[in-house]
């Protein structure tokens, strides 16, 4: 039986959403970060980066969401639930699928860490400096990066329902979370058809399943 080992407050909610897309069978092991927030060392026992999402099967340990989402898809969808047959749409999803952790999660990591500068643990005499520096970099910076990204993802999501094109595929699963992570750090004000894609999936059966069985999800990472 596969097995997600789920650290909490990671990212993997996207792979048990898959899982419960194709509606297979599995496990979750849980893992509670230390109060470092950093995952435990148990996690490198399964692979030496010690990271979340990871899931293991047939004694083959698969790490990283996109390398998931897709090592599941091309064993366990014989049905093509998710997995597509349109060249054009298969290449939209691989697109997509690497965009999401290659380039737009970086700039939403440091988002948040710019956001953090006038907070514990940066000590306290050095919060208002820090605060004031985070919030300069990330209007100088940051949010100018993030503005043609937020108009080239509204603008796809205009033209098609779903990422891949007409039909809904694990690239929509890997672009929820930086969509999530978006929606808190700069808002989707101006985004429409993309609030209405995240309104979307999270109606679905599956999506909500997931959330039952891994809890809510943590965007602090």
């Amino acid at each position: 039986m596969i097995t997600v080992h789920h650290l909490e407050h990671s990212r993997s909610h996207r792979v048990l959403w898959l899982l419960e897309e194709l509606e297979m069978p599995y496990q979750i092991k849980r893992y509670q970060r230390e109060s470092t927030m950093l995952a435990p060392e148990a996690l490198k026992k399964i692979h030496p980066l010690g990271k979340s999402p990871i899931i293991t099967d047939e004694n083959r340990v698969v790490a990283e969401s996109g390398a998931i989402l897709e090592y599941l898809e091309n064993k366990y969808d014989a049905e093509y639930r998710l997995k597509l047959t349109d060249e054009e749409e298969a290449l939209q999803s691989r697109y997509w699928l690497h965009y999401a952790e290659g380039s737009l999660m970086p700039l939403l990591v440091m988002k948040l860490i710019f956001a953090r500068l006038g907070q514990a643990p940066v000590p306290w005499l050095l919060r208002p400096i820090g605060g004031m520096f985070g919030k300069g970099v990330q209007k100088a910076f940051l949010d100018k990066q993030l503005k043609p990204h937020m108009q080239m993802i509204e603008n796809h999501l205009v033209a098609h329902p779903w990422f891949a094109g007409k039909r809904f595929s694990i690239a929509d699963i890997q672009m929820s979370f930086p969509l999530l992570a978006l929606n808190q750090r700069a808002g989707l004000q101006q985004m429409p058809a993309t609030q209405k894609w995240l309104e979307t999936v999270k109606q679905r059966a599956a999506w909500q399943r997931a959330i039952q069985q891994g809890g809510d999800i943590n965007l602090q990472g």
